[in-house]
């Protein structure tokens, strides 16, 4: 039987999904701009300028770390 997620696991876990929401957002921006005709560095500016966003974006939805704290010990 699986046990619940340590704090850890949590935190890394939260992470990974932080980093993978703000790359898909910087490699999105990136994409766009792949559908006209503009020269490369236009290309990287945007996606620096995506992943920006994206940390923004990220940072807003998911304000926290990931843990969890324990209501065992409150009294209603």
């Amino acid at each position: 039987m699986v046990g619940p997620m340590s704090s850890e696991e949590r935190s890394e876990g939260a992470l990974k999904i932080k980093l993978a929401g703000t790359l898909i957002v910087g490699a999105s921006m990136g994409l766009i701009t792949l559908q006209g005709d503009v020269p490369l560095w236009v290309t990287g500016v945007a996606v620096l300028a995506g992943l920006v966003v994206g940390a923004a974006l990220v940072w807003f939805v998911f304000p926290g770390t990931g843990e969890v704290q324990s209501r065992a010990g409150r009294r209603r």
